[in-house]
């Protein structure tokens, strides 16, 4: 829970829009008027947002400084930045040292900030240091975000009461969001706003907050820190964790978020197998022992595409079973042994398919590197046009749709695996959709498929998975042709070669 406390003092003008109606006698009249007003309004805007970018600065929650600087040059650099280029060289650098001894960083103007293993200021220190960089122009609107974080009690007092000087000096207005303000740095505060799940609470003066929740039935104790009240008061984000340990009757199924699970699903078929064109150099290696045995007339092509198929299967398949059960019940996946049969499948059958592809590209271009960028190429494509970055219905027709959805594997893998999770289970509607589903407690996994990953649902995943190990066989075949081409036109290709050297000779 958050409190934003607003010590505020009056801007240097005030900027009013003053509304004024304009009556005619016919409705181009009106509509005239109404046209004047609009740009009126809208050219006041934009005025008024030119002119508070000019007189505002901003001190983020993050300490984003350049660690190898000291606080001296920080500040002076920053100081070089936003100081007007009428200001010589040393008052900027006056102004620069007179703002870290306001923030009380004198013994540290020589420390370098540090970062990145490297020793050097403190979390607290850090924090003035980006105040200090930020106050060098004396801005009109200062916002400050978590000011006091990483600091003592007593650093937070000292730099949130020199910040009230400055305001008062520089008649600035400072607003500041903090976390657990002491009594004394409160005390400090003019105004005061107080927001609750988004809502204000309470907004006005804060030295009258005491009697605001004491006259709606919730008394400051006494000896208490008055903000410690307030927000104990106002915070509802306990009340509802402690509701839902207590309360709450979830199963594990009902826990875990569809989206979590659909993201799962798809990074298991695309990013686990994608990693298959790792052993792409073992396939270059594979193919030139193949060339050089065919050339000797040791076996034909479609004895060696048969037998690698034969020798890969066992180790494809291991390693679809171990990291799958590993996967499969480290995250809780739908219980059952067809289930996770499925599962092992798709991810058997994305490997080959994956394994096969690397073949072909490496029979066609055995240069390692040139073959990793294509294979790695034309999988990002399939899986860019698989149906889960962007829904199948949203996808541009021309290439995306068709041809690349329908001929790409991962839409098949994906939607057997969508299938094979979400079919049977229901989920609390209030984390498929907002305001829950209309009034049903409770949306079906089947209606999530259809509605939300637009799954093709006119078949059964058995169906998907037969695609895959179809698409497999077409690979295998679409491998045998290619290496029968090549080695049908790479005598062609020697002798063009040669012909062009002779002449270029």
């Amino acid at each position: 829970m958050e409190s934003i406390i607003l010590i505020q003092y009056t801007l240097p003008r005030e900027i009013r829009f003053q509304h004024e109606a304009y009556w005619g006698s016919s409705n181009q009249w009106s509509k005239t008027a109404i046209g004047i007003w609009d740009f009126g309004i809208q050219f006041a805007h934009a005025l008024l947002s030119i002119y508070v970018m000019s007189i505002q600065a901003y001190v983020t929650q993050d300490d984003v400084i350049t660690w190898t600087l000291t606080v001296r040059e920080a500040v002076f650099y920053s100081a070089q930045l936003q100081l007007p280029s009428s200001m010589s060289l040393s008052k900027k650098k006056e102004r620069a040292e007179t703002t870290i001894k306001e923030m009380g960083l004198q013994d540290a103007m020589d420390t370098r900030i540090g970062g990145w293993g490297n020793k050097g200021l403190s979390g607290g220190q850090k924090r003035r240091v980006s105040i200090c960089m930020e106050i060098l122009t004396r801005p009109k609107l200062l916002f400050l975000d978590e000011p006091t974080s990483g600091l003592d009690s007593a650093a937070s007092y000292y730099v949130m009461k020199r910040m009230i000087d400055l305001a008062r000096q520089d008649r600035m207005t400072i607003i500041a969001s903090i976390h657990q303000p002491s009594s004394q740095v409160f005390q400090l505060f003019h105004n005061l706003c107080l927001l609750s799940s988004g809502r204000t609470v309470y907004f006005g003066r804060s030295d009258r907050a005491y009697k605001f929740f004491e006259s709606n039935g919730f008394p400051c104790p006494s000896h208490q820190n008055p903000s410690d009240h307030y927000l104990h008061t106002i915070n509802t984000d306990f009340d509802e964790d402690m509701d839902r340990v207590f309360h709450a009757n979830k199963t594990t199924e009902e826990a875990i978020s569809f989206l979590a699970r659909g993201s799962l699903l798809m990074f298991t078929a695309s990013f686990l197998t994608i990693m298959t064109i790792g052993g792409f150099p073992s396939f270059v290696e594979d193919m030139k022992v193949f060339q050089r045995e065919r050339l000797n007339g040791h076996y034909r092509s479609a004895a060696f595409v048969v037998s690698n198929t034969i020798s890969s299967a066992p180790f494809l398949l291991t390693i679809s079973l171990i990291p799958g059960a590993i996967t499969y019940s480290l995250v809780g996946l739908q219980q059952g042994c067809a289930h996770f049969i499925f599962f092992a499948s798709t991810l058997l059958a994305c490997m080959m398919l994956v394994e096969t592809l690397m073949l072909i590209v490496a029979s066609i271009m055995p240069n390692f590197l040139m073959g990793l960028i294509t294979g790695a190429g034309i999988q990002g494509l399939m899986i860019l046009g698989g149906g889960f970055f962007r829904l199948p219905r949203d996808l541009p027709l021309v290439f995306w749709r068709y041809p690349l959805y329908y001929i790409a594997f991962h839409r098949y893998a994906y939607q057997g695996l969508f299938k094979n999770e979400f079919e049977g289970l229901t989920f609390p509607a209030a984390q498929v959709l907002q305001g829950g589903g209309g009034g049903a407690a409770y949306i079906k996994g089947e209606e999530i498929l259809r509605n939300i990953w637009q799954v093709e649902m006119g078949y059964s995943k058995w169906m998907d998975l037969a695609m895959l190990f179809a698409m497999v066989a077409f690979y295998r075949l679409m491998l045998l042709i290619v290496l029968e081409t090549v080695e049908k036109f790479k005598p062609v290709i020697r002798e063009i070669n040669f012909f062009f050297l002779g002449k270029q000779n």
